[in-house]
């Protein structure tokens, strides 16, 4: 999974041809951790379609707080430049293939 920062957010997510799952975690958090996989196979199901990246709300303040992220993980699907959807908190895979 590839990672964006608020540097790269701009370019890497909101100025993507095809739609964007952030998901705004952190190192130390284990529900992050624990959606991660079925993340990565809902975005690899989807290559060329759908990207998949992370973005560690430790490091990067801006971002998160521009989109509201108070907990995490949250995950908020964007396309053509705007948040679309968000998730809060652990979801089962098929929720997160409904978004």
């Amino acid at each position: 999974m590839d990672e964006v920062t608020d540097a790269t957010f701009a370019e890497g997510v909101l100025a993507s041809d095809i739609p964007v799952i952030v998901e705004f975690g952190a190192p130390w958090c284990r529900p992050c951790k624990a959606i991660e996989p079925s993340l990565i196979e809902i975005a690899a199901g989807a290559a060329g379609r759908v990207r998949l990246v992370k973005l560690d709300i430790d490091v990067n303040l801006r971002t998160p707080s521009r989109y509201g992220v108070l907990s995490v993980p949250t995950v908020i699907l964007f396309a053509g430049g705007e948040a679309r959807e968000t998730l809060v908190g652990p979801h089962g895979k098929s929720r997160y293939e409904r978004t």
